[in-house]
């Protein structure tokens, strides 16, 4: 259920395709207002933006669909990739983090690991 922004610092916007980033999404805290970039109200306050590398090293075209509309609220990125594709690895996290001058705050495997939800949050609380 969307709640004011207000009641958030920041908010997280995710794309995911195959499940992966849905399910790490899912491990996060509840301190966090998480939406999907697909089926929620867009963003009119700061976000942190988590997707994942298509192809070889490409940006999911509903993220750059996204991000053409509300990139100006963009403060960070963190993405989900596959190890197996080297250089490649978490490569749209690099392209947007570039290309919107945010920092990629975290690149993690597939699903991501206890761990990189940590690092993740904090991260994010760093914008909070």
């Amino acid at each position: 259920m969307w709640k004011d922004w207000r009641e958030f610092s920041i908010l997280i916007y995710y794309y995911s395709k195959t499940g992966n980033v849905k399910s790490f999404v899912g491990k996060l805290s509840g301190s966090h207002e998480i939406y999907s970039i697909q089926d929620d109200p867009p963003p009119i306050s700061p976000f942190v933006l988590i997707t994942h590398t298509t192809g070889i090293g490409a940006v999911p075209g509903a993220v750059q669909k996204f991000l053409a509309k509300y990139g100006h609220l963009l403060k960070a990125v963190a993405v989900s990739g596959n190890r197996i594709w080297g250089r490649n690895y978490g490569k749209a996290g690099d392209i947007i983090s570039e290309q919107f001058s945010v920092p990629l705050i975290h690149k993690f495997e597939l699903r991501g690991m206890p761990s990189d939800v940590k690092k993740f949050e904090s991260e994010v609380s760093k914008f909070e």
